[in-house]
């Protein structure tokens, strides 16, 4: 299976850009740009760390329900514009 970059991330569940956004990965620790992780769709999306392959975030929609699955990242952070 084939995949692309965090920018093709689903990133209307955030009010700010997800693909801009720094992860820590739960399973080992790595720290990095979302927009750096591999990103794999299918029934539903998910998100996985570059450096472990460990699942990040999983997200899948059905009809008007939205399901959200991040327990695969420590830590979520977005810098403030100066």
């Amino acid at each position: 299976m084939t995949h692309v970059d965090g920018n093709a991330a689903p990133v209307d569940l955030f009010t700010r850009d997800l693909s801009a956004a720094t992860a820590t990965c739960a399973a080992c620790g790595q720290t990095g740009p979302v927009a750096t992780v591999m990103v794999y769709e299918s029934v539903g999306t998910v998100l996985r760390c570059p450096a472990c392959d460990a699942v990040l975030l999983r997200v899948v929609r059905t009809g008007t329900t939205t399901c959200l699955d991040m327990q695969g990242i420590r830590a979520l952070r977005w810098q403030s514009a100066a």
